[in-house]
């Protein structure tokens, strides 16, 4: 009887580990982050394990994506440009646009933070199911857990964001 119910929680736990939560993920708060490597769009690559240490935001976002569009300032202004000099890194991963349409998306929307490139969304793939949308934060503490997520752009949600990092980096 005890080796049927460990064979079913087993089974259980592979079937459902995939299923994405109501925002879509397939994280959760305290998981180890997946490992990655990005693209930058500079050339230069980073993988989570560059990233030990700091306090990681991956923004995930595209250039036709209005909600991204209308947080994206936010991020510059109230994120990155606050707390850039810290052990800090904030990453824009766009979802499968070429290279030319990333490059223009960043200039127009005048931000100073890394952007890769993400083809076919695998990166995006590894935290959310592929078909849910973009416009979600992913923050990464400095020994690679994952300490929030935010779907769409909520204020409410974007001040807790805030106080996440300041609380990680030690400045409140």
């Amino acid at each position: 009887m005890y080796r049927v119910f460990t064979l079913i929680f087993f089974v259980s736990c592979v079937i459902f580990a995939n299923e994405p939560d109501e925002r879509g993920y397939i994280v959760n708060v305290g998981d180890e982050s997946p490992d990655f490597t990005l693209q930058l769009i500079d050339g230069r690559t980073i993988a989570k394990a560059d990233l030990k240490g700091k306090v990681t935001v991956l923004q995930f976002t595209a250039s036709w994506c209005s909600v991204c569009r209308k947080e994206m300032p936010h991020l510059e202004k109230d994120v990155w440009q606050k707390f850039k000099e810290k052990d800090f890194i904030l990453i824009g991963v766009d979802r499968d646009e070429p290279l030319d349409v990333v490059q223009k998306f960043k200039d127009e929307m005048n931000i100073t933070y890394p952007m890769a490139l993400d083809p076919g969304a695998n990166i995006f793939a590894l935290f959310a199911h592929k078909e849910a949308g973009v416009t979600r934060n992913i923050i990464i503490d400095q020994r690679g857990k994952i300490v929030f997520l935010t779907r769409l752009f909520d204020e409410k949600e974007f001040k807790a964001m805030i106080a996440k990092i300041e609380e990680l980096l030690a400045l409140k």
